[in-house]
């Protein structure tokens, strides 16, 4: 079925993954995709995209209800049915731990204001993506499913948790065909590097030291992200509405592990580890059981963290102009370069 795609946070890394899959695997789909470019959001992600004739790009913010309301313009002028996958967000915790405040702005009333735009435009299917981080915390023994009660513990994910409750709240108050999803830690090409793994490539290949939390001992299922954009891709397509769907990848490693593996895999010394104070609040385990998107709709993960783990990182050492461009800030430019005139 031919569809028009309003994607919203396509720059960033996760929605940048999900955008080149859907231009490789559904040819007839048209994308746009509406970013705010903050400082995640990387329109250098998405180069390959932009001679696509399937492929549109909006700058605007979801808090501003004339930038989601030209993007549904857009969407109509192109025609078809009309879906929206939201990735939309702010989304590191150190930063939320700061200052709650844009995390409120950007992922509770932006969520807000689209749905409210998608109503008024009559979307066919909402795709709201979220994160294993609103169930709170896990001991060393269990698994979050979707039943598992919400109990957020960062700025974030409170604000996460939030948002998932105005998408449940317009699918039982207006009938409104949306979904959620709930992932695992991603990993993966594209990812911004103050998030762990890219974090410590980059560190050590520079021969920097690599700063770990606490003990290092903070358990995470980490998930390829071809992975996840696959298994939105099929609850976009085959979910059902009002319900949520965990997506995980079956991979549990401590944090210090995470780090020694990319260590070896550098052939680098594990004297570059140092262990830092650790971050208030630290959720001490996630695990995802996805025994339900893989029953009813037929998806289980890909990617080995064998295979996924040595890939991420010769991406990034295959792309050291990404990098450094990433990390200075210079990437910021290319927006004015492609579409300041």
């Amino acid at each position: 079925m031919t569809r028009t795609l309003l994607v919203t946070g396509g720059a960033g890394f996760i929605g940048s993954n999900f955008v080149h899959l859907v231009l490789a695997e559904r040819p007839d789909w048209k994308v746009v995709n509406l970013d705010a470019l903050t400082y995640a959001g990387n329109l250098e992600n998405l180069t390959e995209a932009e001679s696509n004739p399937n492929y549109v790009f909006l700058h605007g913010d979801i808090t501003v209800a004339s930038d989601v309301d030209a993007a549904f313009a857009k969407c109509a002028s192109i025609g078809g049915d009309v879906s929206v996958v939201h990735f939309a967000a702010e989304s590191h915790v150190d930063r939320s731990i700061e200052s709650g405040l844009p995390f409120v702005q950007a992922n509770v009333l932006g969520t807000q204001v689209l749905l409210d735009a998608s109503r008024k435009h009559g979307v066919a299917r909402f795709c709201h993506v979220s994160t294993d981080e609103v169930y709170g915390s896990l001991g060393k023994t269990g698994f979050f499913t979707e039943e598992t009660p919400l109990a957020p513990n960062s700025p974030y994910a409170a604000s996460k948790t939030a948002s998932d409750l105005f998408v449940r709240a317009a699918v039982h108050t207006h009938g409104f065909p949306a979904v959620i999803t709930r992932c695992s830690n991603n990993y993966g090409p594209y990812q911004f590097p103050e998030k762990l793994i890219p974090l410590m490539i980059a560190n050590a290949s520079e021969d920097k030291d690599l700063p770990v939390y606490g003990d290092g001992m903070n358990v995470r299922d980490w998930l390829y992200v071809q992975d996840h954009c696959e298994a939105i891709l099929r609850v976009l397509e085959a979910g059902k509405d009002g319900e949520v769907y965990n997506i995980g990848g079956n991979n549990e490693y401590p944090n210090i592990d995470i780090v020694r593996l990319i260590l070896e895999h550098l052939g680098k010394p594990e004297s570059l580890i140092r262990f830092v104070k650790d971050r208030p609040g630290h959720d001490q385990r996630y695990a995802i059981d996805a025994a339900k998107i893989k029953n009813e709709l037929g998806w289980e993960p890909r990617f080995t963290f064998e295979r996924a783990l040595p890939e991420t990182i010769a991406w990034y050492q295959a792309q050291p102009l990404w990098m450094e461009r990433v990390r200075s800030g210079a990437y910021r430019e290319y927006y004015q370069r492609q579409y300041g005139s």
